[in-house]
C-alpha cells in the first residue's frame, strides 16, 4: 500500500489530465523514498473560471506533456495516438466501484498510465468490469470537495502541510522538503525523482552560433501584469543572447483586462508559486504593486515609446523589477517617473507617450497571433512555429534551439 505513514501528503489525479499521468509514473518512488502517508485521491479540476480556454488547454496539455514525456523518458501515447475516451465514463465506475480495496492506489496508477499510453485493450478489460453505470459521480464529488477545502482548483497537485506542488514542474520542491525535515529512507536520492531536474537542466552556448543566425526571432507574448511573465524576462533574453538571437515582445494586456475572470484562490496560489520560483532564481519578488488597469496601460504606451529608443528590454525589466519586487506604483507619475529614469527615457517624451492610445492595436493584435497559435495565456514563447507556454518551459526553448542548430550547423559547443 502507499498508505498508512505519519507525515501526510495527498495526491489529486484526474483520469483526463496527462499531467497527471507524468506526475503518477513518480509517485511510488516518491512513497518508497521518504516515511510519508501518500494518499491518492481521483477527482476533477474545478473547470469554469479557473480553467479558461479549456479546449485550448486540453490539445496544449497533450502537446505539452509529449514533450515533456519524451524528455523525462516516460512512455506516452506509445500504444497508440490517443487516450481511449470511448471508454472513459465505464473506467471511472470501475475504478470507483473499487475505492475502498486495499489496492486502489496501485489500480488508480495502473489505469491512469494505461490511459495515457494509449492502451485500448487494456482500458477495455478495466472498464468491463464496471456493473454500477454513474457510481463515480459520487466519489469524483466528495473529492472535488476534498480539494475545494484544502484551497486548491486545479489537479496533478501534490499537497503537504499547508503548500501545493503541481505535478513533475514542483515535485523537486517537495522532494526536498521532506528531505530537509529528515524524512528520506537513504542517503542517496532515488533515481527516478532525481532525472526529473537532470532532464530539466540546459547549458547555455559558449558563444552565438552561426546556425542560429538563420533562425527566426524568439517571439515572447508578455503581460506586465504576469508575474510568470516577469520571471521569464531575464532568461529569455539569456537564451537569446546566448544564441546570437533577437526577442520580438509582442505585449497584451492582462486576462482580467480581456474581460476573463481570475478566482482568489487561483490568484493567492499563482502569486505563492511564483514567489518559491523567485527564490529560487534569484529574482526579486514580493513587494507588489498591482498594475491592473490605468499602471498597465502605461506600461505599455511607455514600452513603446521605448522600443524606439532601442530602450524596450530595460524597460521591461525595469518595469517588471518594480511591480513585482519593490512595490512601485506605475499608475501614478511618481512611480512611472522612476522606472523611466532607470532605464534613461526622456520624461517628458514618456508622458507624451502615455496619452496616445496607439498601443492598443497592437495589443489586440499580439492577443489575436497569440490565439492563432494555439495558447491563450502569457508568457507565451514562440520560434517559427513552435510554440511554449509559460516560464516552466524554457529549458524546453533551449533543446527545440539545440536541435534546429544541430540539424544546420553540426554539434554545439
Amino acid at each position: 500500500m502507499l498508505t498508512g505513514r505519519r507525515h501526510l501528503v495527498s495526491v489529486f489525479l484526474e483520469l483526463d489530465d496527462p499531467y497527471s499521468y507524468l506526475l503518477s509514473h513518480y509517485l511510488p518512488a516518491l512513497a518508497a523514498s521518504f516515511d510519508i502517508d501518500l494518499r491518492l485521491y481521483l477527482t476533477p479540476a474545478l473547470g469554469g473560471a479557473y480553467t479558461p480556454r479549456p479546449e485550448m488547454q486540453a490539445e496544449y496539455a497533450i502537446q505539452d506533456c509529449e514533450r515533456l514525456a519524451h524528455e523525462l523518458g516516460v512512455p506516452f501515447l506509445d500504444k497508440g495516438s490517443t487516450p481511449p475516451v470511448e471508454h472513459r465514463r465505464a473506467l471511472l465506475d470501475a475504478l470507483a466501484e473499487n475505492a475502498t480495496d486495499p489496492d486502489f492506489d496501485h489500480e488508480l496508477l495502473d489505469v491512469i498510465a494505461a490511459y495515457w499510453r494509449g492502451d485500448t485493450e487494456a482500458v477495455r478489460r478495466r472498464a468491463a468490469g464496471s456493473a454500477l453505470a454513474g457510481c463515480a459521480d459520487t466519489l469524483l464529488r466528495k473529492n472535488q470537495r476534498r480539494l475545494r477545502k484544502l484551497g486548491h482548483y486545479n489537479t496533478a497537485m501534490l499537497h503537504y502541510a499547508g503548500e501545493w506542488y503541481w505535478g513533475v514542474d514542483r515535485l523537486h520542491y517537495l522532494v526536498t522538503r521532506l528531505a530537509e525535515l529528515g524524512l528520506q529512507r537513504d542517503d542517496k536520492m532515488d533515481p527516478k525523482l532525481a532525472s526529473i531536474r537532470q532532464a530539466m537542466l540546459v547549458s547555455l552556448p559558449v558563444k552565438p552560433l552561426a546556425a542560429a543566425g538563420e533562425l527566426p526571432p524568439i517571439e515572447l507574448f508578455h503581460s506586465f501584469r504576469s508575474p510568470y511573465s516577469y520571471l521569464s524576462l531575464l532568461r529569455i533574453f539569456e537564451v537569446a543572447d546566448a544564441f546570437g538571437m533577437t526577442v520580438r515582445v509582442r505585449p497584451v494586456l492582462p486576462m482580467v483586462m480581456r474581460g476573463m475572470q481570475v478566482p482568489r484562490a487561483k490568484l493567492v496560489y499563482i502569486v505563492t508559486d511564483a514567489k518559491r520560483e523567485a527564490d529560487r532564481l534569484g529574482i526579486p519578488f514580493g513587494n507588489i504593486a498591482d498594475p491592473l488597469g490605468v499602471g498597465t496601460e502605461r506600461c505599455l504606451a511607455v514600452l513603446d515609446y521605448a522600443a524606439g529608443e532601442n530602450r524596450q528590454r530595460d524597460f521591461l525589466i525595469n518595469a517588471g523589477a518594480a511591480i513585482w519586487g519593490q512595490g512601485i506604483d506605475v499608475a501614478t507619475d511618481k512611480g512611472m517617473r522612476k522606472v523611466t529614469g532607470r532605464t534613461g527615457l526622456f520624461w517628458p517624451a514618456a508622458k507624451a507617450a502615455m496619452a496616445d492610445a496607439a498601443w492598443r492595436a497592437a495589443a489586440e493584435d499580439n492577443r489575436e497571433l497569440m490565439m492563432e497559435s494555439g495558447s491563450w495565456g502569457v508568457p507565451t514563447i514562440r520560434v517559427g512555429e513552435f510554440t511554449l507556454w509559460g516560464q516552466d518551459r524554457i529549458w524546453l526553448l533551449v533543446r527545440h534551439l539545440e536541435e534546429l542548430c544541430e540539424s544546420a550547423d553540426g554539434i554545439l559547443i
